[in-house]
């Protein structure tokens, strides 16, 4: 087995090698205004269908002294020479220029490639190279676009950071170097294979470039949680009497059922991103969708092989200073406590958690959606600096102009309509392609990107402004742009996101079902982990304000919520909350079917993996938060709502709300109706009877 492991990593080399592709992603909604009139561009106007980078300059002499021009010539020429730059932009002939107050002057330089994916870093680098050595004291040059805004991203290991971590913790749970590190080694395993894996997804579908981060964000997490499970398991079959082969049976045939049905779950999840309709809200899906497929099968293949050779000493190697707990699951402790303590008040825990979640969720009420511009990168990056030298001497609309394409013969009257349009700083005059056939006009907002203003300008302009131009000529008129392309992505994941949720909670139900033959657990499940969902969500939006809690990861701005980030944090916080219920309840089930006791059950179920489903989550966590140093804020949004997500789901939901729910309910927690239970197929998650002693599942 560990032979064919590493010929399917020498494999997925090779093969990564000779047909792997490159990343890209499409972020705008199919079949949107702002869709036609980047299609329109593409198809006749290609000059200005590119990526582009601002180029700013600020002096404190007048940007028009001889001098200051001098310099600015020599630093556009040298810039206008480097790779994939097809042209620069005369600042001082173009309307709009020069800032009025004289001190600022905006260029454009133009470029060879459609996303900024498709720009080499080493290009970028070249460019902002330049415009550092351009500036001195009194004269400063800062680029600015999405291709600089890519360029000057930070790495920061957020794997290696998270792996030490769980390390750590593992190590303290389990007390030797033998037994914490097999997860580490089935993680490790899973994210080597499936990150080379990633080129081939990236050849099949449009793969952005930030969906590795959740695909090793969740390799890691799920491989080291499931190998978790399973270590802990086998200790207490080897603790109760079983010899190591015997021991590594009883394992997969119990835990190995639950992590089987809990990867389930987080692949179902995974495929309600399908349902969205978009293509690249498809390759992240893909790339994810591979890392935990690889994690699960090293769960149940790889695992099971190492404990052949390290089964025997799996609690060698003491960790100096950390005592070994014992490996029992006998109801005792700490947890056996806390599960009395809710079972006598399970009526105050259900409403304490309720209002707990839902005053979490109170601040999602009011968050503000849209992308992230270059007026939330961290301070002192290029990409900042243009930004805030553009708004402050240009206005906020400058850095977000919207681009109406239109027929020439109603171009003209447009652009008056426009300029008369309360709401608009600035209109450029018209462009026409060399064809004849399409004409550009760039249209200065007074508000910047993320303002609601600019959203509702967007409205007017398509639903009063372009009818009124175009009635009775048969022409059309589409406005596009980043910001407009922005508006209409999130719109459009806003009316898909219902197709998502619906999907995947009928999904995980159905599968809940089968898995522990009853009605009302995935019932349960589903409300209460739409809850935690929600839950996140408001502790995201708090932390965007750009407050305190915003601060400390480094958001210092107010800040819009991207819609692709509560998309993908449902889809993976459900799975992962369907983990932590899998894990849960597959021991409430083993003690259901031996004593038919739901009290017993749900008592038992809490005090046997209490400790270690908040070990896990622990782990879980790390992996995530070592995400937040990343600059890019929708990845720092999505590791920080990733890490809170799983904190609450742990203490609130799992260790609180389930088991007290579960009492509320009793034994119809149990119930399936009689034609249901003949006609489903049966799972068995709770795995067949193993030679041990009670003391084991009880």
């Amino acid at each position: 087995m560990l032979l064919a492991w590493l010929a399917a990593l020498a494999i997925a080399f090779g093969l990564s090698a000779a047909f792997g592709g490159e990343f890209t992603a499409d972020y705008s909604a199919p079949g949107s205004d702002s869709k036609q009139a980047q299609d329109l561009l593409a198809q006749r106007f290609p000059v200005r269908a590119g990526e582009s980078v601002d180029v700013v300059v600020r002096a404190d002499a007048a940007v028009t002294d001889p001098v200051v021009r001098a310099e600015v010539a020599t630093l556009l020429d040298e810039l206008a020479g480097l790779p994939h730059v097809t042209a620069a932009d005369d600042p001082y002939a173009s309307p709009g220029g020069v800032s009025p107050d004289g001190h600022t002057l905006l260029a454009r330089l133009s470029l060879d490639v459609a996303i900024p994916a498709d720009m080499p870093v080493a290009d970028t680098e070249r460019l902002l190279g330049a415009a550092e050595a351009a500036s001195r004291p009194g004269l400063e040059v800062a680029l600015g676009g999405q291709v600089i805004q890519e360029a000057e991203a930070n790495e920061v290991g957020s794997e290696g950071i998270g792996l030490l971590v769980a390390a750590v913790i593992l190590l303290v749970m389990f007390g030797t170097v033998v037994a914490a590190g097999l997860p580490i080694g089935v993680a490790v395993a899973g994210l080597a294979v499936s990150g080379v894996l990633t080129g081939l997804v990236t050849a099949l579908f449009d793969v952005p470039n930030w969906a590795p981060i959740l695909g090793s964000m969740l390799g890691i997490a799920l491989g080291i949680d499931y190998a978790l499970l399973m270590v802990t398991r086998f200790r207490e079959w080897r603790a109760a009497g079983l010899d190591p082969e015997a021991a590594t049976v009883a394992t997969m045939d119990t835990a190995g059922r639950a992590v089987l049905v809990a990867g389930g779950t987080v692949m179902v999840s995974m495929l309600g991103l399908f349902a969205m309709g978009l293509a690249f809200m498809r390759g992240a899906a893909a790339v994810t969708m591979v890392a935990v497929f690889v994690v699960l099968a090293a769960s149940v293949t790889l695992f099971p092989a190492l404990l052949g050779y390290l089964g025997r000493w799996i609690d060698r190697l003491r960790v100096p200073l950390v005592p070994r707990p014992a490996a029992q699951a006998r109801p005792a402790g700490a947890w056996a406590w806390w599960g009395r303590l809710v079972r006598r008040h399970r009526v105050v825990a259900v409403l304490t958690g309720v209002a707990a979640l839902l005053a979490l969720a109170t601040p999602f009420l009011g968050v503000n959606f849209g992308f992230p511009d270059a007026g939330n990168d961290a301070e002192g990056t290029s990409s900042r600096r243009s930004y805030d030298a553009v708004a402050a001497a240009f206005g906020p609309g400058s850095n977000g102009p919207l681009l109406v394409v239109a027929d020439p013969a109603v171009a003209e009257r447009l652009s008056a309509d426009l300029a008369g349009t309360p709401g608009v700083a600035a209109v450029s005059p018209v462009q026409v392609n060399p064809a004849g056939d399409t004409a550009v006009l760039s249209v200065i907002p007074l508000t910047g990107p993320q303002e609601a203003a600019t959203q509702d300008l967007v409205r007017t302009i398509r639903d009063r402004v372009i009818p009124a131009a175009t009635a009775g000529t048969g022409s059309e008129a589409h406005v596009g742009g980043m910001t407009a392309t922005a508006i209409d992505s999130n719109t459009d994941l806003a009316a898909r996101l219902p197709l998502l949720i619906g999907g995947v909670v009928l999904l995980s139900m159905l599968l809940l079902m089968l898995a522990f033959r009853s009605v009302l657990i995935p019932l349960t499940a589903a409300v209460l982990n739409l809850l935690s969902v929600v839950a996140a969500y408001g502790v995201v939006a708090l932390t965007l304000e750009g407050g305190w809690l915003g601060k400390l990861i480094g958001i210092d701005t107010a800040t819009p919520l991207a819609g692709f980030v509560p998309v993908l944090m449902f889809a993976v916080l459900f799975g992962l909350s369907m983990d932590y219920q899998v894990f849960l309840l597959s021991r409430m089930r083993e003690t259901w079917v031996r004593t038919l006791s739901n009290e017993r059950a749900v008592s038992v179920g809490l005090a046997s993996t209490g400790r270690v489903i908040t070990a896990a989550a622990a782990i879980m966590i790390a992996v995530f938060a070592a995400f937040v140093p990343v600059s890019d804020v929708a990845v720092k949004a999505l590791g920080f709502g990733m890490a809170v997500a799983i904190l609450i789901d742990v203490t609130v939901v799992r260790m609180l709300l389930v088991p007290a729910a579960m009492h509320l309910l009793g034994r119809a927690n149990w119930w399936l109706p009689g034609p249901m239970e003949r006609h489903l197929p049966q799972l068995h998650v709770e795995g067949r009877a193993h030679h041990a002693p009670a003391t084991v599942s009880s």
